[in-house]
C-alpha cells in the first residue's frame, strides 16, 4: 500500500491566495474553549496547513491495535478515520490518519476528501472513525452541517474519547443535535471495516474477546450522554 502525505490548505488560506478575504463559512476555522458551565464554544482561529496521511487501506497490525474498543486508550495518540462518502456521481471510500499534535482528520475530510463540494448535490456520509470526536472537532463538524444541509453524517466510533469530561459530552450533543446520528462501533463493523478498508490478505478478523461488552459499555456510556 502506498500512503501519501499531502499538504492541504484551508478553504480560508485559499481565498488569500486568491486575493479574497477569507470566508465566514470555512468550516474548519474555529478552536474550542469551555464556557463556564462546561458547554463547547467555537472561537475564531488561524487553522495552519494539514499534514493528513491518506490511503486506501490500512495496515492490519495497526488497524487491531488503533480500532481495539479498550476502555483505556494508552498509546493510541492518532485518529484514524474510514470514510464513505455516496453522493450522485458515484461512491468515494478511503481512510486518513493524523497526529494529534497537529491537525485532526475529522477537520481534514471536508477539504481533502470534498474538495469540490456542490450545495445542490446530496451527499450521504459514513465514517468509522478510531475513537470520537474531541470537543473542538465536535464543534467544528457542527458548524459545518449546520452550513451544509445537504450533507448527512453517521459516525460510527470504537472508542469514546474522554467521555466523562463534561465540555465532551456538550460537544457530542451539540453535534447530535444537528442530525449527526453517533453511534458506537458493534462486533459486525469491525468485521466490515476489516473487510472494507484494511489490507487483509482475503483472512478474516478475529475479535478480541472483550470486543462485545466493551461495546456494550461504550453504547451504554454514549446512551446517556445523548438522552
Amino acid at each position: 500500500m502506498t500512503k501519501d502525505v499531502k499538504e492541504v490548505k484551508t478553504e480560508g488560506e485559499r481565498a488569500v491566495d486568491n486575493g479574497e478575504s477569507p470566508s465566514a463559512e470555512v468550516a474548519v476555522s474555529g478552536a474550542v474553549a469551555n464556557g463556564e458551565n462546561g458547554d463547547c464554544q467555537v472561537e475564531p482561529m488561524e487553522v495552519p496547513p494539514f499534514e493528513i496521511i491518506a490511503g486506501d487501506r490500512i495496515d492490519p497490525f495497526v488497524y487491531k491495535f488503533q480500532f481495539k474498543n479498550v476502555e483505556y486508550s494508552s498509546g493510541r495518540n492518532k485518529t484514524f478515520l474510514c470514510y464513505l462518502v455516496d453522493k450522485p456521481d458515484g461512491l468515494l471510500r478511503g481512510y486518513l490518519e493524523d497526529e494529534h499534535s497537529g491537525s485532526h482528520a475529522e477537520e481534514a475530510f471536508f477539504i481533502q476528501c470534498l474538495p469540490n463540494y456542490d450545495p445542490a448535490l446530496k451527499y450521504t456520509v459514513t465514517w468509522y472513525v478510531s475513537s470520537s470526536p474531541c470537543c473542538a472537532c465536535a464543534g467544528k463538524i457542527a458548524e459545518v452541517l449546520k452550513a451544509r444541509s445537504n450533507v448527512k453524517l453517521t459516525i460510527f466510533s470504537a472508542r469514546l474519547f474522554e467521555w466523562e469530561e463534561p465540555e465532551i459530552q456538550a460537544g457530542l450533543k451539540a453535534l447530535h443535535a444537528t442530525g449527526c446520528k453517533l453511534r458506537v462501533m458493534k462486533p459486525l463493523d469491525f468485521s466490515y471495516t476489516w473487510d472494507t478498508f484494511v489490507e487483509n490478505e482475503e483472512q478474516p478478523l478475529n475479535l478480541w474477546e472483550d470486543c462485545k461488552d466493551n461495546y456494550e459499555f461504550y453504547h451504554e456510556k454514549l446512551a446517556d450522554i445523548l438522552q
